[in-house]
């Protein structure tokens, strides 16, 4: 239990005990509120976890951009006990989600709620705070990137250390133009060359990484082919 929540309780039952004359229920009531909206109030700004370190890579297969594999490695360190289930989501054009795998973890629920389609996996052990985990998650996608002009979104959801996303193109089809939008900042910055090599085989990859990401945002990386 945290330490100002625990000496909260302290003070309520010591004036209890001490002053119950001068002290009713409905004083006892208010003090039971301030606990449970102190207790509320860390939990949904902390969330159940962090991550220390999220990379992804998003490979498209083919000069037509109907055949692309998606894969995630997110470590995380959990902020409360007793944490039984980890949320997975995704969204995106296209065929998504298909052969879902994932190193930790067994997929029990999948349902959708606006564009994104949620996945719960239960974790089959309990964790509690301060425990470290790592997920390695892939998934194929097929008729998703069609257009000349494609992206592909991160946002933030949990407190998040450092991120790195990973962009792949079929060798006779490299990117020309490419940048970066913050949706909530409202801004966005072209990717220089820098960020861009060709591989020994001759696929492009594409490289952008952050430290310390802005809570709640979302990070999309266009780009034109």
């Amino acid at each position: 239990m945290d330490n100002g929540i625990g000496n909260l309780i302290s003070a309520v039952l010591s004036k209890w005990f001490s002053s119950s004359k001068n002290f009713g229920l409905s004083d006892l009531f208010s003090w039971g509120l301030q606990i449970g909206q102190r207790i509320i109030g860390e939990r949904s700004s902390d969330g159940f976890y962090e991550v220390l370190d999220y990379e992804s890579t998003l490979e498209i297969h083919d000069v037509k951009g109907t055949r692309a594999t998606f894969s995630k490695n997110k470590k995380v360190r959990y902020l409360q006990n007793n944490i039984i289930a980890f949320q997975d989501h995704a969204w995106g054009d296209g065929n998504i989600l298909l052969n879902y795998r994932t190193s930790r973890g067994k997929p029990v629920d999948r349902y959708r709620a606006g564009f994104k389609t949620y996945i719960l996996l239960s974790l089959r052990e309990v964790k509690n705070s301060g425990d470290i985990d790592e997920f390695i998650i892939q998934w194929n996608i097929r008729q998703g990137f069609l257009t000349e002009d494609g992206y592909w979104g991160t946002d933030i959801s949990q407190k998040t250390k450092h991120v790195k996303v990973n962009l792949i193109f079929p060798k006779s089809r490299p990117p020309f133009h490419l940048m970066i939008e913050e949706s909530n900042r409202k801004r966005s910055f072209c990717l220089g060359r820098e960020t861009q090599k060709q591989l020994p085989d001759g696929r492009w990859k594409v490289t952008w990484e952050m430290n310390d990401t802005e809570l709640y945002e979302l990070y999309t990386l266009r780009w034109s082919w």
